[in-house]
């Protein structure tokens, strides 16, 4: 008797599992609206169920699409179908602010264009896919003034965007979650990922093509001041995520403050850690290739890794954070910076391959360091583990042929004898 209601049982919530999968279902977008479809993309959100998937025939549909249930939404082509968010503050704003909870959510297969602020931003919510878009020519409502750019209107729970308009695609206080196969040009900057809202982690970024977003980072990952929705007295962290295999070129260079990725603090207390930087190509950006800074004491800028990158002819640092030419890899830090590790990279095209200003240790191991003139630069007081890198001939750093060394406090031998 025991087995049979075991199996009865065990069938029972089968029978429950195959009844909640097979009640998602599929709607139609096109821009006529024929029978049985919905002629905006929004009337279709407002009618899916929970998990159902919307498609979307080509057009241009004139739209803020927002969403704050799971569901997929999916255009024909990004070639052809296209959200133009013209006048409107973002193109697809998945928004579990207003809707706490909200997880599971696919945007995939759009254009999106002219939003005053982000194209695509998301807000609070779990395993959302950003999937397969083109996002260009967003952030309108930047505004240049002589002290530097503004963006009059951006709601305020964005602590820290008013000199971008949130870049291109924004994600903040989101986990667990997607952004992939995107590319994202021609806006003020590319891909955020930020605090203000809540912590962000588990961020996979990955296979993007982020180009030609002239007034800030390709990809960046800031810690920044929380919203007062959060009832937070500090910032909530962006922590663990990973920067995979995208590249990021051209960006920043109207004004000079682009790095390929940048990883950043902004104030006391603010916390960017655990991060991984690895397999990207980041070239020709405003500031270096990879950017870390610590602007303040009481910051958490540690074990950050950068591995296996190809990086070459981008620029060079600025304010505090200022190297002495062109830069491949820069880590600045007032607070200590611990646990850093820079590995597998290689680095050309540059005056200063990688550059450090930390109280702490970083350890730049097994890198072809292939730059102008330094391989590597201390320029603060904290150590460097230099060990097993190629500086570009048999003979070793600061030999005919090969990059340099400057600064003190920094162990270079053994070093590589062959490019690793």
């Amino acid at each position: 008797m025991g087995t049979m209601l075991l199996r009865a049982f065990f069938a029972v919530v089968l029978l429950v599992a195959f009844s909640q999968f097979s009640i998602a279902g599929t709607l139609c977008v096109n821009q006529s609206g024929t029978p049985g479809c919905y002629s905006t993309i929004s009337a279709a959100v407002a009618a899916a169920a929970s998990h159902d998937t919307i498609k979307v025939a080509p057009g241009t549909y004139a739209e803020d699409v927002q969403i704050g249930k799971s569901l997929s939404l999916i255009g024909d082509n990004p070639n052809n179908t296209i959200i133009d968010a013209t006048g409107l503050p973002n193109g697809v704003y998945v928004d579990g602010l207003d809707h706490p909870g909200l997880r599971a959510v696919v945007v995939s297969g759009f254009t999106v264009n002219e939003a005053n602020y982000e194209g695509i931003l998301v807000t609070n919510a779990a395993d959302v896919t950003i999937w397969g878009n083109k996002v260009t020519q967003n952030d309108r409502s930047l505004t240049p003034t002589p002290e530097g750019p503004t963006c009059p209107g951006i709601p305020a729970f964005e602590t820290a965007e008013g000199f971008d308009c949130g870049e291109g695609i924004h994600l903040s206080g989101v986990e667990h979650s997607v952004v992939s196969k995107n590319q994202v040009f021609a806006n003020a900057g590319g891909i955020l990922l930020s605090d203000d809202t809540g912590a962000t982690h588990h961020i996979l970024v990955s296979g993007n093509t982020v180009t030609e977003n002239p007034f800030d980072c390709g990809i960046t990952l800031a810690s920044h001041p929380p919203a007062l929705q959060t009832n937070a007295t500090a910032p909530l962290g962006v922590f663990d995520n990973t920067i995979s295999g995208n590249e990021s070129s051209r960006n920043g260079l109207a004004v000079g403050e682009g790095a390929g990725v940048g990883i950043f603090d902004s104030v006391p207390g603010a916390k960017n850690y655990g991060n991984v930087v690895i397999g990207n190509k980041l070239t020709n950006n405003g500031l270096p290739g990879v950017a870390l800074h610590s602007h303040t004491p009481g910051q958490n800028l540690n074990n950050n890794s950068i591995i296996g990158n190809q990086i070459s002819g981008n620029h060079a640092d600025s304010a505090d954070a200022a190297t002495p030419g062109p830069t491949g890899i820069n880590i600045f830090g007032v607070s200590p910076i611990v646990g850093t590790i820079i590995s597998q990279n290689v680095i050309k095209d540059e005056a200063v391959d990688v550059a450090v200003n930390t109280p702490g240790s970083v350890n730049v191991h097994l890198n072809d360091l292939l730059g102008k003139m330094v391989g590597l630069a201390n320029l603060g007081s904290g150590s460097v583990d230099a060990t097993e890198n190629w500086w570009g001939c048999f003979a070793g750093p600061g030999t005919p042929g090969c990059s340099t060394v400057s600064g003190s406090n920094v162990l270079v031998q053994p070093w590589l004898t062959k490019p690793f």
